[in-house]
C-alpha cells in the first residue's frame, strides 16, 4: 500500500495532467486574454465561490473533522480532464472549458498550499497534521503544474506525436482515475461504510449547488448559453484524484489511505450521477 500512495498515486495523477496539457496549444492560453469574462467567471466560481460553499456544507451538515478537512480539499482542486469530456458532452464551449481548466490548474500552486493548510488546523485543529506549505507548493508544481507544461511542450513541438498518444494517454487517464478511486474507497471501506449516510447527502448537495452556481454566475458575466453550461460544469466538477493525491501528501500517512481521502474518493463516483442529469438537459437546451 506505500508504494501504492508514495509512487503510484503521484505517477498516476502526473499521467492525467499530462494528458491535460498534450491537448493544449498556447492559443488555449491565449483565449483567456481574448474573453476575460468567461475567464472571470471560471475563476471566481471556483477559486472563491467553491470553497465557500464547501465550507459552509461542512459547518451545516456537522460533518467529522478530518472529513470536513478532506471536502475542503476537493474544494480546491479544479476540474481536470474530466470537466473537459463532461463539457464535451454538454455541447458546451469545450474551448473555454480547456483553457479554464489550464489555467486555474497552474494558479493552483499558488492558492491550493495556503488554504489546504487552513483548512486541516481549521477542523482538526491539535490532531491537524503539519502542513509545510512550501513543501505543497513544490509537490503541486511537480505532479500537476510541470505534466501540464511537459504536454503543452510536446503539442507545440512535435503536434503529430501529440495527436497520435493523447487518445491513448486520455484512455490511461481514465483507467487510472478509476483505479485510484477505487484503491482509496477500498482503503478506507469501514470508514465509508460508517460516514456514506453522512458523506453521500453533502457531497450531491455541494455538487448540485455548485452546478446551478455556476450558471448563475456565467449569467451574471453575461456568457452565452454553451459559456453557461462550461462553467456550471467547471464549478462542480473537481479533479478527485488530485484531492486524494493532496491528502496522502498531507497526512503523510504511508499504510494505507487517511479519512482526508474518502471525500474526494466517494465524490468520484457521485459526480457522475449528479453530472449525468445536468447533460441530459444541457444537450437538448
Amino acid at each position: 500500500m506505500d508504494i501504492l500512495i508514495n509512487v503510484v498515486l503521484p505517477l498516476s495523477l502526473a499521467v492525467i495532467m499530462l494528458s491535460l496539457g498534450i491537448g493544449l496549444t498556447l492559443g488555449d492560453f491565449r483565449r483567456v486574454a481574448a474573453q476575460p469574462r468567461g475567464f472571470f467567471a471560471g475563476a471566481l466560481s471556483q477559486i472563491v465561490l467553491l470553497p465557500i460553499v464547501a465550507y459552509v456544507a461542512a459547518v451545516l451538515f456537522g460533518l467529522p473533522p478530518a472529513l470536513a478537512a478532506g471536502l475542503m480539499l476537493l474544494a480546491l482542486c479544479p476540474g481536470g480532464v474530466t470537466s473537459n469530456m463532461i463539457s464535451r458532452l454538454a455541447r458546451g464551449d469545450v474551448a473555454l472549458s480547456v483553457s479554464l481548466t489550464a489555467v486555474i490548474s497552474l494558479l493552483s500552486i499558488l492558492t491550493v498550499p495556503f488554504i489546504a493548510a487552513w483548512s486541516v488546523q481549521h477542523f482538526m485543529g491539535e490532531a491537524a497534521p503539519e502542513v509545510n506549505i512550501t513543501s505543497l507548493g513544490i509537490a503541486m508544481f511537480v505532479i500537476t503544474a510541470l505534466p501540464v507544461c511537459i504536454g503543452v511542450a510536446i503539442r507545440h513541438f512535435a503536434t503529430g506525436f501529440a495527436d497520435r498518444v493523447e487518445p491513448i494517454l486520455t484512455k490511461i487517464a481514465t483507467v487510472l482515475f478509476a483505479v485510484i478511486v477505487l484503491a482509496a474507497l477500498a482503503g478506507n471501506w469501514s470508514l465509508f461504510v460508517d460516514n456514506i449516510s453522512v458523506l453521500g447527502p453533502v457531497l450531491i448537495s455541494v455538487n448540485l449547488v455548485l452546478m446551478v452556481l455556476g450558471l448563475f454566475v456565467a449569467a451574471f458575466f453575461g456568457l452565452g448559453w454553451d459559456g453557461r453550461k462550461t462553467i456550471s460544469i467547471e464549478t462542480g466538477v473537481q479533479n478527485a484524484t488530485l484531492g486524494i493525491t493532496l491528502s496522502a501528501i498531507i497526512s503523510g500517512q504511508s499504510d494505507g489511505f487517511s479519512a482526508l481521502a474518502l471525500p474526494s474518493a466517494v465524490y468520484g463516483i457521485t459526480m457522475y450521477l449528479v453530472a449525468a442529469p445536468f447533460v441530459m438537459w444541457y444537450r437538448r437546451k
